[in-house]
């Protein structure tokens, strides 16, 4: 059995060429039937997602089925994270401009599994429920 290789602060594998960049965190956001739509006042949905961006990837998704909670992101863990046993992190109501930062933060600094998740967004994170499968 293999040890696996030991890891540099930033992630990348110890001795990894600067090539073999680590998978990031990646964010899905909610753009559809309540999230970024006007049913959602006082946000500027394209600047929150390019903002967004400005950490991770982004894909932007249909509805995610959490309607009460819109603006709903969730982080998903990085390659590390995963390892870690990290899951994906739901965030709902995420309608205000530092609540992007601090997610935008957070995403920089590794998410979940790698990085503690700031206080702050224990506010936003929820359990989705449990969708259906077709019978």
């Amino acid at each position: 059995m293999s040890a696996k290789p030991a890891e540099e602060p930033s992630g990348v594998p110890a001795g990894a060429s600067e090539g073999t960049a680590p998978v990031p965190c990646r964010v899905v956001v909610c753009r559809d039937c309540c999230c970024g739509s006007p049913k959602v006042t006082g946000v500027d949905h394209a600047a929150q997602t390019a903002r967004l961006r400005a950490g991770a990837p982004v894909r932007v998704s249909a509805c995610l089925d959490v309607c009460d909670q819109a603006n709903v992101v969730v982080v998903q863990p990085s390659a590390a994270g995963r390892a870690a046993g990290a899951r994906p992190v739901w965030l709902g109501l995420v309608n205000d401009p530092d609540a992007t930062e601090d997610i935008v933060a957070w995403v920089r600094a590794g998410g979940p599994g790698v990085a503690p998740r700031p206080d702050i967004l224990d506010l936003y994170a929820f359990t989705p429920p449990r969708r259906r499968t077709a019978s």
